[in-house]
Parts: structure tokens; sequence; C-alpha cells
């Protein structure tokens, strides 16, 4: 699975930490998460997604190999 959120964070102006915070989570968490290493859970990509006003689709993407 691919995601955005490196892309979002930019885009919004956020810091890893910021984000961690807002969703709960460690910024080692995001961290992983952003690099491809970590898939997180429905409701962890629930509210990254109501986070930056935006769909789970938008953030995170199948791959074809998934």
């Amino acid at each position: 699975m691919k995601n955005r959120i490196k892309i979002a964070r930019a885009e919004a102006g956020v810091t890893q930490q910021q984000l961690a915070e807002a969703v709960g989570v460690s910024r080692q968490t995001i961290i992983s998460i952003e690099r491809g290493h970590f898939q997180p859970s429905t409701p962890l990509a629930l509210k990254m997604a109501r986070f930056f006003s935006t769909s789970v689709e938008s953030l995170f993407q199948l791959e074809e190999t998934d």
C-alpha cells in the first residue's frame, strides 16, 4: 500500500510530531507509515483522513501487488 501522508503534511504545513499528537500515536509510527513500513489500522487511517479533511482513499492507495 502506498500513501500520501508526507505530501499531505507538507501541504498542510504540519510536522510529524503535530500529526502524531493529533491522531494519538508516536512520531515513530508516523515515520513508519510514511516510509511504507507500517499499515495503519482502520481507526487510525480514519483519524488521519479526518485531520486532513479528506477521504481515506485520497491518503492511502492499494498497489497492484496488495
